[in-house]
């Protein structure tokens, strides 16, 4: 059982009922909120799915109030170890695996840096220093953990804009659907995380690039886990590896701050798998009165479901979907801009020719990435980048240009 689990504080439970229309239902036996399903007889813990790590305890001695009932409980960490071996009276369980998570235990290290060497390999760990140097040189950036009860909402909300932002634009170029953008979900995420800041259960880790924010993580915390519930980083920063700088940089202020682990969560991605040093699934556990038939034949068709969903995850069925949902809302989308594509060329012009454009307008935001890059390439600073449309060419062209050095790019 771990100690102040954020999704079993009164505040998640609150908005999360309030948010989804639920009322919660408790029992004696166990001590976590659920709220009763649309199907007869089956109640489904509070937070659903939207949780990053259900923990929960077992009353043995109030084994009174389960009668003819079914239980689920969505994504139980298998590291929490819960001792759920109830089977006695008539209370059977059952657990499925599901998801599978990813986790540094950072007591395994003294420190970041010896973290970093026994993960990474001495080229790989100069490339990273190079890349966030690099980082460093091109753009004003600063770094800040939003939580606290001295956290400015209106900061809060600032951030929260950019961050849907961010993972709209993420997706897009990835071409495929992301359950966090569903509207209702994004509102919950939204409405929960503020109340969770003010009481240190939940921070925003946020690098800013001249105020505005260009990578940002959701965090839960319990009271030595981070949970990295969401994260996402400007794909304009791509060519400096902005997502690994990110991740690094969240792992130097978790050990600051003496947490004994950091949970990616649930899902597989690379970079998961590449950070971590221990990989483990996520559980759903079903109780069941077992001398009711229909509770029994409830439970195991559950079971049933889920063991065909997860089947049907590892044939990575669900990224198919998740491509094809993408493609309908977008041929149903009349507000997409088209794609542009961008080559170098040889081009001459005239300084009378220039027109000078700035990437914040949304007009040339199409322009950033390509500018960040010519910064990299260059070490060129932000601050010296001028951009310009060559208005000569009977081809829309632009020119790149820094302190040392300049590019021009043409539209096709």
């Amino acid at each position: 059982m771990i100690i102040y689990n954020p999704f079993l504080s009164s505040s998640f439970n609150k908005i999360w009922c309030n948010h989804f229309k639920k009322k919660t239902s408790t029992f004696s036996y166990i001590n976590i909120g659920f709220y009763k399903s649309n199907i007869c007889r089956l109640y489904t813990n509070i937070g659903k799915n939207l949780t990053k790590g259900m923990s929960y305890e077992i009353s043995k001695d109030k084994l009174k109030d389960f009668r003819k009932k079914v239980f689920l409980i969505y994504d139980v960490p298998k590291y929490f170890e819960i001792d759920n071996s109830i089977e006695v009276e008539n209370i059977k369980s059952i657990k499925i695996n599901q998801y599978p998570g990813f986790l540094i235990n950072l007591e395994n290290y003294s420190d970041f840096n010896d973290y970093f060497r026994a993960t990474f390999s001495k080229r790989s760990i100069q490339k990273l220093n190079r890349y966030n140097k690099r980082l460093e040189n091109c753009f004003n950036l600063t770094e800040k953990m939003l939580w606290g009860s001295d956290t400015d909402k209106l900061e809060y909300d600032f951030v929260f804009k950019h961050f849907h932002k961010l993972l709209t634009k993420r997706f897009e170029d990835k071409q495929i659907t992301n359950n966090n953008l569903n509207p209702e979900e994004w509102s919950f995420y939204k409405d929960v995380a503020y109340p969770l800041l003010l009481e240190n259960k939940a921070g925003l880790y946020v690098i800013y690039s001249d105020d505005i924010p260009i990578s940002v993580r959701l965090l839960y915390f319990s009271e030595d886990i981070i949970f990295d519930a969401i994260t996402v980083f400007d794909i304009d920063y791509t060519k400096f590896h902005l997502g690994k700088l990110s991740i690094m940089k969240m792992l130097q202020w978790s050990f600051k701050e003496n947490y004994k682990i950091f949970d990616f969560s649930k899902g597989y991605f690379d970079y998961k798998e590449s950070w971590s040093d221990l990989k483990y699934n996520f559980e759903y556990h079903i109780h069941y009165d077992r001398n009711s038939i229909s509770s029994f034949l409830l439970a195991n068709s559950l079971s049933v479901f889920f063991n065909l969903k997860q089947y049907l995850r590892d044939k990575e069925l669900n990224k198919k979907l998740h491509k094809f949902s993408f493609f309908l809302r977008k041929k149903k989308s009349k507000s997409l801009s088209p794609q542009l594509i961008i080559t170098e060329e040889l081009i001459t012009y005239d300084e009378d020719a220039l027109a000078q454009v700035s990437l914040q307008d949304r007009k040339y935001s199409f322009l950033k990435k390509h500018a960040f890059d010519f910064l990299f390439l260059n070490s060129e600073h932000l601050k010296n980048l001028a951009v310009f449309e060559i208005t000569s060419q009977s081809n829309t062209s632009y020119l790149l240009k820094g302190e040392n050095n300049s590019q021009t790019l043409a539209v096709k």
